[in-house]
């Protein structure tokens, strides 16, 4: 299967959650920056031309829960994926299985970086939706038809958009449904010297709704440093043989 090199890179508390209160710390904000400048800046240490969130981590960042401007009476549209910028510098891919996120461009800004919007459909999301991100220049691939088609949204990134390397940024089910489904190489967690204790928000892996099972997956720890704030930033890469973490 052709597919990009895909890292997950993540901030997180002390207590493993990626959301909640203490990313409003001293610590948290620390943490923040570290996070951002390795996978984004002027000179990040990953060099990936695309990020990849879920439905509910796009809306809590870019989108804040708007509904989607449809026309009703839109013409149908032709069939199979819309590409509207195949060259972009950065690309940011939203799994939207159904078409639910309510963008207003077809770009997003993230503190210093702007990149051309794609959506990951399935055959549930309706024309009235693909009409509407037609209308604003988004581009669309379609995987799957119940359910995503992982290895095939993967495999039109690759080849449609160029894009060899590529970040899993959350949320956190989202996460563990590529380490299931052995799509992940490395993993990469900012932990910042904070923690809420919060039982309400969600972790860096989850298997909530049935989307992956919790079978053990094992990683390999490639590095360790102290950065600033007390924060630590551990990579592993991820075993892909299930007997390496018994």
């Amino acid at each position: 299967m052709e597919r990009p090199y895909i890292f997950c890179h993540m901030m997180t508390s002390i207590d493993g959650k990626i959301m909640g209160n203490y990313m409003d710390t001293p610590e948290g904000e620390k943490a923040g920056d570290v996070f951002y400048h390795l996978a984004f800046g002027k000179n990040p240490y990953y060099r990936h031309q695309g990020w990849l969130s879920g439905r509910i981590t796009t809306d809590d960042n870019f989108t804040f829960y708007k509904k989607p401007a449809l026309d009703k009476n839109a013409p149908v549209v032709p069939q199979g994926d819309f590409i509207a910028n195949p060259n972009a510098s950065m690309y940011y891919v939203s799994v939207d299985p159904s078409g639910k996120l309510g963008w207003e461009n077809s770009e997003l800004t993230y503190i210093d970086t702007t990149a051309h919007i794609i959506e990951v459909l399935t055959g549930k999301a309706s024309n009235e939706y693909k009409a509407f991100l037609r209308r604003l220049g988004i581009s669309y691939i379609l995987a799957g038809e119940e359910a995503l088609d992982y290895a095939l949204a993967m495999e039109k990134l690759k080849n449609l958009f160029h894009i060899e390397t590529l970040m899993l940024g959350g949320g956190g089910v989202l996460n563990w449904s590529f380490i299931q489904a052995g799509m992940c190489d490395e993993l990469s967690i900012v932990i910042t010297s904070c923690a809420d204790g919060s039982s309400e928000t969600p972790s860096l892996f989850e298997t909530r709704g049935g989307l992956a099972s919790d079978q053990a997956v094992g990683f390999q720890l490639q590095n360790a440093e102290v950065k600033e704030g007390g924060c630590v930033w551990l990579r592993y890469t991820v075993k892909k043989d299930r007997k390496e973490c018994l």
